[in-house]
């Protein structure tokens, strides 16, 4: 996407930290977010996050959780088409992809982001749940994860009601899928690489099923 330099060097921002805490503040005045399993997240090394996705503010009910890491998201291009909201993301590590198109810039970014030690973020189903409810998984992840030769760490946003004020959320994070799980050879076919898409959000739907915490 013209504006945005893919060539860049990939590093945390300095912008994420800072404005953490003021996130954080204002998440809980609006929403009661739970975070369950912190203990599976990874201290160090690259991988990939795989959520379902049920709200435009997933990225950060999600990194408010991560504490001791940054994460780095893909978002679809029309959300950085305007310049302020396009310098706001772009200063909390998102980049922009093409939705539904052979989009190579985006890909090798992303590969480079958990290549070079990052979490690369992503939601698997390409597209917010109208429903709350999990989808069926595109195979980018699947793509990604073999090109990359890292491991996925499911997680899943649960919300039983509209995103309203004071709406309960639960994000769960699961087990850490080893590169050697997905089940994908070194030149993946197309159906290994559904079986993998389908497998990671199978994983994401089993933590979704455990619903909020009592």
């Amino acid at each position: 996407m013209k504006g945005f330099d893919y060539s860049a060097e990939i590093k945390d921002s300095k912008t994420y930290e800072k404005l953490r805490p003021v996130g954080k503040s204002l998440i809980n005045m609006l929403y009661k977010v739970e975070y369950v399993g912190i203990e599976n997240i990874p201290e160090d090394g690259g991988f990939i996050l795989a959520s379902n996705h049920i709200d435009a503010l997933d990225p950060v009910f999600i990194g408010l959780g991560m504490k001791k890491r940054q994460l780095h998201f893909m978002g679809k291009k029309e959300l950085f088409e305007n310049p302020i909201v396009k310098c706001f993301l772009t200063k909390l590590n998102g980049f922009p992809i093409v939705r539904g198109a052979a989009d190579s810039a985006a890909l090798n970014y992303a590969i480079r982001v958990v290549k070079e030690g990052n979490i690369l973020g992503i939601f698997p189903e390409g597209t917010r749940s109208k429903d709350y409810k999990p989808a069926r998984a595109k195979s980018g992840v699947a793509m990604i994860a073999n090109q990359a030769k890292v491991p996925v760490l499911p997680v899943s946003v649960y919300n039983c009601d509209e995103m309203k004020k004071k709406s309960k959320i639960t994000v769960r994070f699961g087990e850490l899928i080893p590169y050697e799980n997905l089940g994908m050879s070194e030149e993946a076919t197309r159906e290994e690489t559904k079986a993998c898409a389908k497998m990671i959000m199978s994983e994401i739907v089993k933590l979704w099923e455990m619903g909020h915490c009592e």
